[in-house]
């Protein structure tokens, strides 16, 4: 039966979601309240000519990107031209810089050189994530988690030990290496999963071989060309898109949901879909007595990191440096720590930053570099430009030391700073997350806030909030699991 179905949001899982939902044959209307689609991964570009991917710069796991074009028909191909970076990345530590390359054999030697016997742990550390990446990414991660049952099977129960699921990944590391610097570089993808590797599950050691062993990739235009891709897939199946378009509720008669009110006009629908905020679509457009979870449900959750984030247009070109690079001078265990336990700012901060016009000069202007600098901080902590401000001084000035350039700060034409604030404001993101909820072991699978509303049989969520987790592939998987569920009976 043909549904009227609305989908609120148009990051990575409501385009997903809104896309598979139309090539079911529904009437799929999205609503995005910003002026332009995309959530996180929206674009801006500056009136002195600068192009500034808002929020993803790291283009892993490209075959689960495919797969979803692959579902219409489609190649990524056919919307932008992706290229491998060589070095993956750079990272600075406080005694030298270690280059990440491109091609396995190469990324071995380094490992062998930085220890000896480690490029064949390399082997070792890669064959079981392969098995874990291949398992996870394409059994477990598609599943709709709405009971353990799911998972009952001969092949997961015969895969559940291979899994590691009760190691903690700092652990599973440190089986294969001891040098501290192949340590960090294995452990930090980890980071942005919401928790400190301690405290991940060792199955996320599927992210090393998504990442290192399948490469680091960039999409020629900028991460937002995905976007435009997933637009144009989900407009060709059907999808009519709805920006400067705010919901403000969910309307529930006969204890089924029954419409939105958008922009101050009600609007009936036969299910919806909402790809915003979880805790914000609960708390904000559903009526209490509907609600999944309360507000301590939410206060106990662990949460992913937020993040300070500079866009900075530089007038000259900056030597010595990467499209990627992460300043790695000092402590990641403390740095985690404070984000994670004592939520409060860094008192001696990691930080990353992306020079996308190394590779892409369509983003910046002739001989200027457009600049992305990034530092994980706690959610919920106070938040204001002074503040931002101090880590914005203390970036510039060890990327000065790291590229042995001077007085940056006087070649900058264009700078916005973006953070806590900033999330709530254009996402509504509880407490300013900018990554979701943390994948830590008692916040995974069926653990997760539910995909469903378990009060009303027609209203999903998806997105990084709810199954399978935080991530650009993770969320277009979350909004295909959603509009099967909404859309199978």
């Amino acid at each position: 039966m043909k549904k009227k179905i609305a989908v609120i949001g148009s990051g990575f899982s409501g385009l997903s979601a809104a896309a598979y939902a139309s090539k079911e044959g529904h009437e799929v209307h999205l609503f995005e309240k910003n002026n332009d689609i995309g959530g996180r991964a929206r674009n801006f570009k500056t009136d002195n000519g600068y192009i500034f991917d808002m929020g993803p710069s790291w283009y892993w796991m490209p075959d689960i990107i495919e797969s979803f074009f692959e579902e219409f028909n489609r190649k990524a191909s056919d919307f932008y031209t992706l290229v491998p970076l060589d070095p993956q990345f750079e990272m600075v530590f406080s005694d030298g810089v270690m280059q990440i390359p491109h091609h396995y054999g190469e990324m071995k030697d380094l490992f062998e050189k930085t220890e000896p016997g480690a490029g064949k742990m390399l082997d070792r550390f890669m064959e079981d994530a392969q098995y874990k990446y291949e398992t996870g990414m394409k059994d477990f991660v598609n599943k709709p988690c709405h009971s353990w049952w799911e998972f009952v099977s001969p092949k997961i129960a015969k895969s559940a030990l291979k899994l590691d699921l009760l190691t903690n990944f700092q652990s599973f590391v440190r089986k294969y290496f001891t040098h501290p610097k192949l340590i960090v570089l294995m452990e930090f993808p980890v980071i942005f999963l919401g928790a400190a590797p301690k405290d991940i599950p060792a199955l996320y050691s599927l992210m090393n071989y998504g990442g290192y062993k399948l490469g680091t990739w960039y999409p020629m235009g900028g991460f937002s060309k995905i976007i435009d891709a997933m637009k144009e897939i989900a407009v060709e199946q059907g999808t009519i898109i709805n920006c400067n378009s705010n919901v403000e509720k969910i309307i529930v008669k006969n204890n089924k949901v029954s419409g939105l009110i958008v922009n101050q006009k009600e609007i009936n629908f036969d299910t919806i879909i909402a790809s915003s905020d979880y805790h914000h679509t609960e708390t904000k457009l559903l009526p209490e007595e509907f609600r999944n979870y309360n507000e301590k449900y939410w206060e106990k959750r662990t949460f992913a990191p937020s993040c300070l984030i500079y866009y900075i247009g530089c007038k000259e070109k900056i030597p010595n440096l990467k499209h990627h690079t992460l300043f790695f001078e000092n402590d990641l265990d403390l740095h985690t720590e404070e984000i994670y336990t004592d939520k409060k700012w860094p008192t001696k901060p990691l930080f990353y930053a992306c020079c996308p016009s190394k590779t892409d000069p369509s983003v910046a202007p002739e001989n200027s570099e457009n600049l992305f600098l990034l530092m994980p901080v706690a959610t919920g902590i106070e938040d204001n430009e002074e503040i931002r401000e101090i880590y914005f001084n203390q970036m510039i000035s060890r990327l000065e030391k790291h590229t042995g350039t001077s007085d940056l700060i006087s070649k900058i034409e264009y700078k916005k700073s973006y953070c806590i604030k900033d999330f709530k404001e254009d996402y509504n993101a509880y407490q300013g997350n900018a990554y979701g909820l943390a994948n830590t072991l008692s916040q995974t699978a069926v653990l997760k806030p539910s995909l469903r509303n378990k009060k009303l049989k027609n209203l999903f969520y998806t997105g990084q909030l709810t199954v399978p987790g935080p991530g650009v592939p993770p969320s277009i998987i979350s909004g295909k699991i959603a509009a099967h569920e909404a859309t199978k009976n």
